[in-house]
Order: C-alpha cells, then sequence, then structure tokens
C-alpha cells in the first residue's frame, strides 16, 4: 500500500500495483492519462523500444548530480526468508558515492544482484549490533574480497555502554571468528581486501557529524531498542536529506533532528496480532515485540505527522497480503501524507523537483562486475596454512589439465607454465 504524491499520475498506480502486490493510495493529478498511456507511454512501432514502464534496471541509470537514490535490499525480519532479507538499505548520492546502512541476514543477495562493482560497496554504517542488521557482513566482506574489491571494507557503528558492546569489538572479534578464512585467502588472493576499517563513534552524541567527505554529511544520533547503543542516522547532500531510524521506539531525538527530511526511513512493526497469528510469538512477547522495543504502526503514523517528511518509509515487517492492509491502515488512523509499505528493491529516487517510487528489476544470475581500480597480487612472504603433510596428499590431475593450462598461460602470458610446482 503505497500514498502516492501529486506529481505522480494514475498510470503509476496502476502498474506499481501489478508489479510490486501493493495498494496505492488516493492523490492523482487532475488531468489523467490516456488510456492507452496506463503502462508507461505508447509504443510508436513494431520495432519501437518500450517507453518507462515504472521499473528500475540496476546499472542502467547514472543519476544527475543533485540526486540520490535509495535501493532497500533488506526490509524483513530477523527469520529472514526468500523474499524479504532483514534490514539494508543502499544509497547512492550524484558524486558517484554509494553507502550500506545496515547490513541484515540475507541482505548481500539483493546487493549483489544489482551488479555493482565490489570497489564501490566498501562503506557500511550499522545503526546497532543485532544480526538481523549486520548478520551480512560476512558476505560482503568475503565476496567483496573474492570478486575483486581491492582496498578494505570500511565499517562505521555506535559505541556501546563498555567497550565489549561497541561496533569496534564486534568487528575485531567478527574477524577472530572468521581467522581461518581470513589467513587462507590472504595467502591465495591478497591481504588488503579482508581488513575492517572501524570507526566507531560515541552513540550519545546528538546529531553528531560521523562522516564528512565528497559533499556528504551523516550524522547519528540515538534511539532506544534493547540496550544502550542503537543510533539513527541522517544523510544530507545536494540540499537533500534521508533519514534511517535503524530499530527504535518513538525518541525525541528522532522527533528533533529528523523533520522536514525528504526521505524518512522508519521502522513500522507488525500487529501483536500478527506477531501471534503468523510469528508464533505468544501474546506477551507479541505486544512488546510491536510495541515495546519497536514502533507500532500507530507510533510511526504519529512521528510521520509530526516530523512531516516529504515521503516516508515503513519497514521492518513481512510484507504480504496477510499483513500489510492492517498495518497501513493503522498508519493511516495517525497519518495521511506520501508513504510506501517497503519491500525489497523498491527504490526511491529523490531529487529537490520529485521523489519516484519504482521496483527494481534484478536478475537472479548476477555475477560481480569489474570496477576502474584493480587488486593487488598475493603478498610474497606469507607463510603457507597448507602444511607439506597435507598438501603431499594431492592426486595428480596434470595429465588432463596440462594442455589446457599450457594454452591459458600463452594466451594471457604467464611466466611459470609449471603447473605441478604452481599447484604446490
Amino acid at each position: 500500500m503505497i500514498r502516492r504524491r501529486k506529481t505522480l499520475t494514475i498510470m503509476a498506480i496502476v502498474v506499481i500495483s501489478a508489479i510490486g502486490g501493493h495498494f496505492v493510495g488516493e492523490r492523482v493529478t487532475e488531468s489523467l492519462v490516456p488510456s492507452v498511456d496506463a503502462a508507461g507511454g505508447q509504443v510508436k512501432g513494431a520495432n519501437a523500444v518500450a517507453p518507462d514502464r515504472y521499473v528500475y534496471y540496476p546499472g542502467t541509470e547514472t543519476l544527475a548530480r543533485e540526486e540520490i537514490r535509495v535501493i532497500a535490499c533488506g526490509t524483513g525480519m530477523p527469520a529472514a526468508r526468500h523474499g524479504q532479507a532483514a534490514t539494508c538499505f543502499l544509497i547512492e548520492t550524484g558524486n558517484g558515492d554509494k553507502f550500506i546502512f545496515d547490513i541484515g541476514t540475507g541482505s548481500m543477495a539483493n546487493v549483489a544482484a544489482l551488479m555493482i562493482p565490489y570497489q564501490y560497496l566498501d562503506k557500511v554504517f550499522l545503526s546497532h549490533l543485532h544480526t538481523d542488521h549486520m548478520g551480512d557482513i560476512d558476505a560482503l566482506w568475503a565476496g567483496g574480497w573474492t570478486a575483486g574489491r581491492p582496498n578494505a571494507l570500511k565499517v562505521w557503528g555506535p559505541s556501546g555502554q563498555t567497550p565489549e558492546m561497541g561496533t569496534r569489538y564486534a568487528m575485531e572479534h567478527f574477524l577472530k571468528f572468521v581467522n581461518w578464512d581470513a589467513v587462507t585467502r590472504s595467502f591465495k588472493i591478497t591481504p588488503v581486501p579482508g581488513m575492517i576499517e572501524v570507526s566507531e563513534f560515541d552513540y550519545k552524541g546528538e546529531n553528531q557529524v560521523v562522516y564528512r567527505e565528497n559533499g556528504v554529511t551523516i550524522r547519528s544520533y540515538p534511539a532506544i531498542h534493547t540496550g544502550d547503543g542503537p543510533v539513527s542516522y541522517d544523510l544530507e547532500y545536494a540540499g537533500m536529506r534521508i533519514v534511517f531510524s535503524g530499530d527504535t521506539v518513538p525518541n525525541k531525538w528522532f522527533v528533533k533532528y529528523a523533520r522536514d527530511a525528504d526521505l524518512v526511513i522508519h521502522e513500522a512493526m507488525m500487529t501483536p496480532q500478527q506477531f501471534m497469528t503468523f510469528y508464533n510469538q505468544p501474546a506477551q512477547l507479541a505486544w512488546r515485540t510491536c510495541c515495546e522495543f519497536h514502533t507500532s504502526p500507530q507510533g510511526f503514523g504519529k512521528i510521520m505527522s509530526t516530523i512531516k517528511p516529504r515521503h516516508a518509509v515503513a519497514y521492518h515487517f513481512f510484507n504480504e497480503e496477510g499483513t500489510r492492509y492492517e498495518i497501513y491502515e493503522s498508519i493511516r488512523e495517525t497519518y495521511s501524507g506520501p508513504l510506501s509499505m517497503a519491500t525489497d528493491l523498491m527504490v526511491w529516487n529523490v531529487t529537490p523537483e520529485k521523489i519516484t517510487e519504482r521496483m527494481a528489476v534484478a536478475t537472479e544470475e548476477a555475477w560481480s562486475v569489474p570496477g576502474t581500480a584493480k587488486q593487488p597480487p598475493p603478498e610474497k612472504g606469507r607463510p603457507n596454512p597448507t602444511s607439506a603433510e597435507i598438501a603431499a596428499g594431492r592426486w595428480d590431475t596434470t595429465d588432463v589439465e596440462k594442455a589446457m593450462l599450457d594454452a591459458w598461460a600463452e594466451e594471457h602470458n604467464l611466466q611459470d607454465q609449471d603447473w605441478r610446482k604452481m599447484k604446490k
């Protein structure tokens, strides 16, 4: 269920409903478009290019200098499922920068489907350290490393009440958890992309600048969710602001600092009955999940009515026939402005003039795409993590591989063609 701005026409309502299964709100332009244009425009001939179909094909559109694109790569719950991953939003700015806000369980499949070179997917901002907001950090770390990222992964995140409750501790111990992975890839590929550069900031800071570079400023302020540490983020670029709540109950900082933003992404939980019926929670936990350490749909609506964004985005619920209508109507009890009920691969293009919502059309079989930078070669002198005893157990298949590998070496001007030696 998506409420539209006046700038969108009835044809957007028809098509978005068809491709996403989402109800669209009431406002349309006064002069309706001809029915022939209902699917986006008229095809001019039998061999002509089809017009805009209100979908986004990743990698086919450059952003204007004063434009921001936001892609939902995860909008669901901790129990990630095939149709919806856990929390992740990619924000792209007109200067070419890309920022990942949370990287929840299952979300990397959607990030990868966008086919963006991994050298540009190196900036992650964590709202807090629940796994449904950071559970796919391993897939981004290792996937980017093996697919050509030339540099370290950069992670920003809040401190905690104690050092071991903060982002730095989490990332340092993540690298301990994946130590075997890191050591073996460092030897076989190159070590630099396996590093993580952590920028930890005070979770209590109010509207503090945590990132400022190349015309982009990102601020944080406290959020309230299950314990000290969570934060919300505000990204500003070209005079526009994108606000991401992370997980939080309604709080004074969000109401104070998120006012008048262009696009506000805020959680709106399922109702207590939905948690009990669909998510198998007991009654006591169902209301607490909805309304004690998350934000209820009615609470979401009151927040948006107070801060008055150009466009509001509700996320963090399983968006399906059994849930979305009740959540939508609950939000509408307290908010009547422009609204998106988020699901994975929903896209918003934000300019000073308008906000356009579409769905991304992504391939199920995406390959990594090369960027402009190349990984350095393996680092000489690193100890081989495979012992001579284990290496000696290798069964020789050189007789069937040699012709193929010799041809490969000649084609690519590889100097060492002794494949037996290279295997050791």
